[in-house]
C-alpha cells in the first residue's frame, strides 16, 4: 500500500523536497531560541573563519564544524518536537531522548571549539 503523504519519484521529488527543508528551516528559526543562537555565531564565525589565516583545509574544517552544530541542533529540535507530540507527560525514555539529542549539540559545539583552537593555536 502506498502512503498517501509520498512525494513523486524522481526530479519531481526535488521541489517538494526543496519546499520541506525550507518550511523546516523557517520552524526552527520560529520556534527554537538554540537554532536562532546559533546561526547568530555562526554568522559571525563563518566570516571569521574565511578571512583567517589557516590553510584551505583549515578553513573547511572550521566552517564545516559551525555548519555540524546547526545540523544537530535542527536534528535536536525534530525530536524534541516528535517526543512532545506523542506525549507531553513525564517519562524516562522521552526525558533520555530529548537528553541524548541535546548532548549531540553539545559534543558538535565541542567539536567545533577544538577544531577552530587546533587550527588557530597548534
Amino acid at each position: 500500500m502506498k502512503s498517501p503523504n509520498k512525494h513523486p519519484v524522481g526530479l519531481p521529488h526535488i521541489p517538494h523536497a526543496l519546499k520541506n527543508a525550507q518550511a523546516g528551516l523557517r520552524a526552527a528559526w520560529q520556534h527554537e531560541d538554540a537554532f536562532r543562537q546559533e546561526i547568530f555565531v555562526a554568522a559571525i564565525a563563518i566570516p571569521v573563519a574565511l578571512f583567517s589565516p589557516a590553510d584551505k583545509t583549515g578553513k573547511i574544517l572550521m566552517i564545516s564544524s559551525i555548519l555540524l552544530v546547526l545540523i544537530i541542533e535542527l536534528v535536536n529540535s525534530a525530536v524534541e518536537a516528535a517526543v512532545d507530540h506523542t506525549s507531553l507527560d513525564q517519562h524516562p525514555f522521552a526525558k533520555r531522548a530529548k537528553d541524548i539529542a541535546g548532548a549531540a549539540v553539545l559534543m558538535c559545539i565541542v567539536n567545533a571549539v577544538v577544531i577552530w583552537f587546533t587550527v588557530l593555536f597548534v
